[in-house]
């Protein structure tokens, strides 16, 4: 081996002969070689508009590869494998810092063909949702997943299982069950820490976590966490927010030097309450991401490559909006080696056709073209959690509420908000029986856990749905994922529970005592173990049988699946009961 043409001391070659493997050094050798053009490169994009992410300028330039390494540019270069480029435009692999591959409803395989084509090359997930069901066993089955995918899948380590204690989740994860995967080359750092009343009041069992983390990465969930319990809980370590949701409060968090992370998902959606906040003097501070979105809404919108073309149609400076989407998740997470297409980073590549349109039309992941041949050569990964239905089938007396007539609290829904409001509604009652209402857009709503620990079903009413019939359920129910339903007829609910349960998880519309339309996600009730493509011909008939009972949302299942979700304001039902958010207590009505 030689550095400037002369040969190296046959000491330095053999006083560290463990320091690296020859395996890396012939890589080295290689990666050097074809970066000065001394051989051909692996792989040459030639001739394409290279966007600089530091001023905005686009300059026509070769991009060599060698094995999954950028090794030149703002050159000429001849490679073994050679892309014609012209008309085409390089941007660096788009990054979503936060996102639950359960929320696609299928498996990360899956989700890895459904997402990498739309130039996703690298995910941070947290496997929340499966941990508060499976606990350990979810986190086993990401990582190993993450080491089969062709995108970079990164997991964040679940903080919050189960979120609170007023709830009836499947597992239980301490800080001991976390620590023995903290230093997996596919773990991240510690996930969103979404019990933020227990980060402010000192709990042990968080402050455990916490210490396991510092001087690591510590995702943050601080929705309306302002003032002076915003400094308390970035006090502890967390370093990013996916749950700001107005651009003042944007302005505050990235003022105390949080790293705000601009979401767009199937029901969460705050692009453009938070655009105005990204521009020049932002852009390095802040991140893009998608929490929960559906393959519907990905085969119809598209994933980040949507959110960049939405962001630069509402003015945002074009290269400042991909810098976000790339060099400033890259450095927010830690991932030094991504984010900018030079000399040196990893080979991760998108080609569109037009910049503003962010028109994906190749992705090159880790010096790999995208294809499905790629996809082909993926290791499987055995399924888990397909035994994780454990609940009891239910009658319609389960659904009764009793109570008088009378001005009870009943939980808000708005469409595209997962905080939901408090209010105040007059409810009828027949023999001290509470009924729902649809000509007031008044139904109830029940959980009923899942998990074989208990039979509990917690019930309320909620006003937004619009249901003028029939009943909606749904095994996907933040964050311990028992079943949910909401309906105006007690026999309805019961119907669309048993079918939930005989699926072994999944989602059901039943109206007139009958099912009306149902899709099974037997992986720990969460996801299919269909193609993704199955699984979006799949939604298509439940979102029909939900507008024809009157649902009035554009994502109803997705809507319910946020309504047990106690960490985010203001009312919200677990299979505890109603609980208060902002009191952080069950409510009795």
């Amino acid at each position: 081996m030689r550095t400037n043409g002369t040969p190296l001391p046959l000491r330095s070659r053999l006083c560290h002969p463990r320091r690296m493997k020859d395996t890396t050094q012939a890589f080295l050798a290689r990666a050097i070689a074809q970066g000065k053009g001394a051989e051909p490169a692996d792989l040459v994009i030639k001739d394409v508009g290279l966007l600089d992410l530091v001023s905005g300028g686009v300059t026509t330039t070769d991009i060599a590869i060698c094995g999954d390494r950028i090794v030149g540019t703002q050159a000429t270069y001849k490679g073994a494998r050679e892309i014609d480029g012209r008309g085409l435009f390089a941007v660096p692999g788009f990054i979503d810092t936060h996102l639950h591959v359960e929320s696609s409803l299928v498996t990360p395989a899956e989700f890895d063909r459904c997402v990498l084509p739309h130039g996703v090359t690298t995910a941070i997930c947290d496997p929340h949702e499966a941990a508060n069901v499976l606990g350990s066993e979810a986190i086993r089955y990401f990582l190993a997943s993450a080491e089969t995918t062709i995108m970079d899948l990164r997991v964040q380590l679940s903080s919050c299982v189960p979120a609170t204690a007023f709830e009836t989740a499947g597992a239980e994860l301490l800080a001991a069950d976390l620590i023995p995967f903290r230093d997996h080359p596919k773990s991240i750092g510690l996930a969103e820490f979404m019990n933020y009343p227990g980060v402010l009041g000192t709990d042990p069992q968080v402050l455990d976590k916490l210490a396991a983390w510092q001087g690591r990465h510590i995702d943050g969930h601080a929705p309306l966490v302002r003032g002076l319990d915003l400094n308390g809980y970035l006090a502890a370590g967390i370093r990013t927010d996916h749950e700001t949701t107005t651009a003042d409060e944007a302005r505050e968090k990235l003022a105390k030097g949080m790293t705000v992370l601009l979401r767009e998902g199937s029901v969460s959606k705050d692009m453009h309450a938070l655009a105005e906040v990204l521009d020049e003097n932002t852009s390095s501070f802040m991140c893009l991401c998608t929490d929960d979105r559906n393959p519907l809404d990905i085969a119809e919108e598209g994933h980040l490559d949507y959110m960049i073309r939405t962001l630069i149609a509402l003015g945002r400076p074009l290269h400042h909006v991909y810098r976000v989407a790339t060099w400033s998740a890259a450095n927010a997470f830690g991932l030094r080696d991504r984010g900018f297409i030079g000399p040196g980073r990893r080979a991760d590549i998108v080609l569109v056709g037009d910049l503003a349109a962010c028109d994906v039309k190749m992705v090159i992941s880790a010096g790999r073209i995208v294809d499905e041949a790629l996809f082909a050569t993926r290791a499987r990964v055995a399924p888990v959690g397909l035994d994780s239905m454990k609940a009891a089938p239910v009658t319609a007396e389960d659904f009764v509420v009793p109570g008088p007539a009378g001005e009870i609290p009943v939980i808000g829904v708005e469409s595209g908000k997962i905080i939901t409001a408090h209010e105040n509604r007059q409810v009828r009652s027949e023999g001290n029986r509470r009924l729902a209402d649809p000509a007031s857009d008044l139904a109830k709503v029940a959980v009923v856990a899942r998990h074989g620990r208990n039979r509990n079903i917690g019930r309320a009413f909620v006003t937004g749905f619009g249901l003028k019939r029939g009943a909606i359920a749904s095994s996907v129910g933040h964050d311990s994922h028992n079943i949910t339903v909401v309906g105006v007829s007690d026999a309805d609910m019961a119907a669309a529970v048993n079918q939930v349960i005989a699926m072994r998880g999944g989602f059901a519309v039943a109206s007139g005592g009958a099912v009306r339309a149902s899709f099974a996600l037997p992986l720990a009730g969460l996801m299919s173990l269909e193609p993704y493509e199955a699984v979006r011909a799949g939604l298509l008939p439940l979102r029909a049988a939900a507008r024809e009972l009157g649902c009035t949302l554009a994502e109803p299942f997705l809507q319910v699946a946020f309504l047990p979700l106690p960490v985010i304001p203001h009312l919200k039902v677990t299979d505890l009961g109603l609980f208060d958010v902002d009191r952080f207590q069950l409510v009795d009505f």
